[in-house]
């Protein structure tokens, strides 16, 4: 008999009917995970409001809340947001399956539930959501500031940083109506084809304007942008007394750090990409660097002591 992924791994089974629970429950505890049981879609809310589990197998027809309303308030929470919502439904047009996926379900099997097919899709799920688990949490270790964005304008995830520079900016990153209806009139121009380049700004409450600066379409549904505020009265100054560069080095630097390309620079600054090169040499040995990223993080470290003051 196979196992799924890890001992410890939770499976959190939701179905109406006690016959399909007693034979998917004994089925998956062979496969050597834990599995918790509900009844209902309320059930199953309650239970992961104590408890995350690591898959979620939604029955989708159930009296009360049904389990695409289910799976809707499940993604709503934050800790809920990566775990993989498989459905099991004996509706097979199209429809119903659009609705699943739409709901935030990853997959859905057609009863009845063949078991070997059920637990290879589990295991394919599990390790994809560690992989993204897994990304994320190295994103959000590493300092970055990166928002993803639905294509409908909602907001999908942001690292804690981004999420604390928007909450300075006076920015609600759970679903402000301005920063989603920016983000909306820039995909409306924007190549569908996912190029990374260009962004839109966004002013903040009282706060510092805010640029997003748009790095790719992940997975075909995440749209990914890196935050940074715009450039601030003072910053110039800070990164010059504090590594010691000229000014217009300090220019440089300044829009290294907020992730532009040698071109965009010269364009910005009125420079040839000759010229930023010769600048960027002083700014590696200055800096004691070799290299942009290295240069990058290092004025971001600069700058947000500079905020901090």
């Amino acid at each position: 008999m196979s196992r799924i992924e890890k001992e410890q791994d939770i499976v959190l089974l939701v179905d109406d009917s006690p016959e399909a629970l007693g034979f998917l429950t004994s089925a998956l505890e062979d496969a050597g995970v834990t599995v918790l049981v509900a009844r209902s879609g309320e059930a199953a809310l309650g239970i992961v409001a104590r408890i995350t589990p690591d898959v979620v197998l939604m029955d989708a027809v159930m009296p009360g809340l049904d389990g695409f309303e289910t799976c809707q308030r499940m993604k709503a929470l934050a800790p809920l947001a990566h775990v993989p919502v498989i459905f099991m439904t004996g509706l097979t047009e199209t429809e119903h399956i659009v609705h699943a996926l739409e709901s935030g379900g990853v997959d859905y099997l057609s009863k009845p539930i063949n078991v070997d097919e059920l637990r290879a899709r589990i295991r394919v799920h599990l390790a994809n959501a560690r992989r993204a688990q897994s990304a994320r949490i190295a994103l959000d270790a590493a300092g970055r500031h990166l928002v993803a964005f639905a294509r409908d304008g909602g907001v999908l995830w942001s690292t804690p940083q981004a999420t604390r520079l928007l909450d300075r900016a006076g920015v609600n990153a759970a679903g402000q109506p301005d920063m989603s209806q920016r983000f909306t009139e820039w995909q409306a121009t924007h190549d569908e084809a996912g190029v990374p380049g260009g962004g839109f700004d966004l002013g903040g409450a009282g706060g510092p304007e805010l640029q997003f600066a748009f790095l790719g379409l992940v997975g075909g549904e995440e749209y990914l942008f890196r935050l940074s505020r715009m450039q601030a009265a003072g910053e110039e100054d800070a990164l010059r007394q504090h590594f010691g560069t000229t000014a217009r080095e300090s220019d440089v630097l300044l829009w290294i750090a907020r992730g532009k390309s040698n071109k965009d620079i010269g364009d910005i600054l009125g420079l040839s990409p000759r010229t930023v090169n010769k600048h960027l040499e002083q700014v590696y040995a200055k800096l004691g660097v070799e290299n942009r990223a290295s240069a990058a993080i290092k004025a971001i470290q600069a700058l947000q002591a500079f905020a901090d003051l």
